[in-house]
């Protein structure tokens, strides 16, 4: 019994880590941009390993092995497109616009297997409430729509507004979580002591007190305490 758990242990943590190195190896783009074939090969991934390691005539090997190759695969295809442009619309699909001057194109709902109710209930997610807003639509590869607003109701900019241009600058994160951040200080070029001392001069004990805070220039510290 304690061998099959220990077994089972190093399998686990073996599986563990074997899609851990390659979720790094694939790149972000495996989330931030998931077609539905990125969908597909990531839970496929999942059941080759858990398969893998409870099945009990599988070794540990071929955990290794199944996220080897299923992973080279998808490198691979990920790979062409980069390379080869004309492949991009077989292997990933192209974006297809579904609404053109405020109508609806039904030929390409259908061609993208999409209902009514599916395409407001994206469009409700983009925070368009009503398909007479919308100028144009384009469905992404990865199920999204996009839109362009029609000019009366768009949102205005700051040149619309003539608001003069001012520099824009990140926010630094300086704690989270109790901790302070080394790194965000050193960007700002500030010393633990200042930050100490700033908090004090707000009536706070210090950063373990401090649940988020993050400074900005020509803003100053946006700070939530426990």
């Amino acid at each position: 019994m304690n061998t099959n758990f220990m077994s089972l242990t190093l399998e686990l943590f073996v599986g563990f880590f074997a899609l851990l190195v390659m979720t790094k190896v694939l790149g972000k783009n495996q989330i931030t941009q998931l077609t539905p074939f990125d969908f597909i090969s990531a839970l496929v991934l999942g059941e080759l390993v858990g398969n893998a390691i409870y099945d009990k005539d599988i070794g540990l090997h071929y955990v290794l092995y199944a996220v080897a190759v299923w992973g080279t695969l998808i490198y691979t295809i990920e790979m062409i497109t980069q390379k080869m442009r004309k492949s991009r619309p077989w292997l990933e699909g192209t974006p297809s616009l579904i609404i053109s001057k405020g109508k609806i194109q039904y030929e390409e709902l259908k061609k993208n297997k999409l209902d009514l109710d599916q395409l407001l209930h994206l469009l409700r997610d983009k925070g368009v409430f009503s398909v007479r807003e919308v100028e144009y639509g384009i469905l992404e590869t990865n199920g999204a729509v996009n839109v362009l607003r029609k000019q009366p109701l768009d949102f205005p900019i700051n040149r619309d507004l003539q608001i003069p241009a001012k520099p824009v600058h990140l926010p630094v994160l300086l704690i989270l979580d109790g901790e302070v951040n080394e790194e965000g200080l050193s960007h700002i070029n500030k010393e633990k002591s200042w930050l100490i001392d700033e908090l004090l001069h707000r009536g706070i004990a210090g950063p373990s007190a401090v649940f988020f805070a993050e400074w900005q220039k020509g803003e100053g510290f946006e700070i939530q305490t426990y």
